[in-house]
């Protein structure tokens, strides 16, 4: 069935018209999306069809074979023409005034969209997921490898469409997709930088030193020391001081004899006695004993030093309480 030199087909919408960009007719609105103006021929024709909404249309350029899908926006164009926007007839290598057929489609939702940007400037807006959004919203449907255009402050960026499932051709209106990006056209990996050239044998020499630098090596006795008899330490070296410690420690044989002579037996001071019941301190045969046990050991040794006084413990007087 044939109507007014264009072909109607019973069952299906099938016509062919002369494509023209949106600027030519004022409506540049058109850019913003990926539907189209058709006459109200085309109109009355779907009205007499069982077809699914929304109305989706499929369009084939005869000379070079490319397809392309798209909706469409109204029916006010002249009889025999088609308004589309400019980037699809890019699309689909269409000049002013060629001829295009254009078919009543069926697609399947979709559940995937692979996206890859023409340039790595798309990346550079503040969040280019809500621009996306809220350009595909003015979009019925996407075809796989078409380029679509998206305009933000005043500059357009082009996408391609580098996948799409469960088919080539899906419809996107009231639907979850999931988006995915792939790295842009002009997108190149940063390079990664080159280490020196260093000849094998300086290398582990250099490792070797620097690790021996960063190990702390082990001092031992490095604590500070306090004397008994309040006087400040000595500055010794850290070797030394367990050695002077231990000396200290060790009681000398000068104390030892001082020792010895306090301790005499108890028959050696019974001529201290002078009277009974009276108590007797610092007699003079007991100081004269004293006097005799501090001298024998200074006989023998060492004379003091006048510099520094050594300590000597147990070096003091002792007396003795008898009847």
């Amino acid at each position: 069935m044939f109507y007014a030199g264009y072909g109607y087909h019973a069952n299906n919408f099938e016509q062919t018209y002369r494509c023209y960009p949106a600027s030519f007719f004022d409506k540049p609105h058109l850019e913003s999306g990926d539907k189209v103006i058709m006459p109200p021929s085309a109109l009355d024709r779907l009205a007499s069809l069982h077809i699914e909404y929304p109305m989706l249309f499929e369009l084939h350029n005869g000379v070079t074979d490319r397809i392309s899908h798209c909706g469409v926006l109204e029916f006010v164009a002249e009889e025999g023409l088609i308004i589309m926007p400019y980037w699809m007839m890019q699309n689909m290598l269409l000049q002013e005034g060629d001829i295009v057929r254009v078919k009543n489609a069926t697609l399947p939702k979709g559940t995937y969209v692979k996206l890859q940007p023409h340039t790595t400037d798309f990346l550079d807006i503040s969040n280019p997921k809500a621009i996306l959004e809220k350009t595909l919203r003015n979009f019925s449907c996407l075809t796989t490898g078409d380029s679509i255009m998206v305009a933000y402050n005043n500059k357009q960026y082009y996408i391609d469409i580098v996948e799409a499932k469960p088919a080539s051709a899906v419809s996107i209106i009231e639907t979850d997709c999931e988006v995915d990006f792939a790295p842009p056209l002009d997108y190149k990996e940063p390079e990664k930088p080159q280490r020196p050239i260093v000849p094998a044998g300086k290398a582990p020499a250099e490792d070797q030193e620097a690790n021996v630098e960063d190990e702390p090596k082990f001092k031992p006795f490095t604590g500070s020391g306090k004397r008994l008899d309040g006087k400040g330490p000595k500055q010794q070296a850290p070797g030394a001081s367990y050695a002077a410690a231990a000396a200290r420690s060790a009681p000398s044989d000068t104390n030892k004899r001082a020792n010895q002579q306090t301790a005499s037996p108890s028959g050696a001071n019974t001529s201290t006695r002078q009277k009974t019941g009276k108590l007797v301190f610092g007699s003079s045969a007991s100081s004269k004993k004293e006097g005799e046990a501090q001298k024998e050991p200074a006989k023998g040794s060492e004379p003091p030093k006048k510099e520094e006084p050594k300590f000597n413990a147990f070096t003091g007087k002792s007396y003795s309480l008898k009847r």
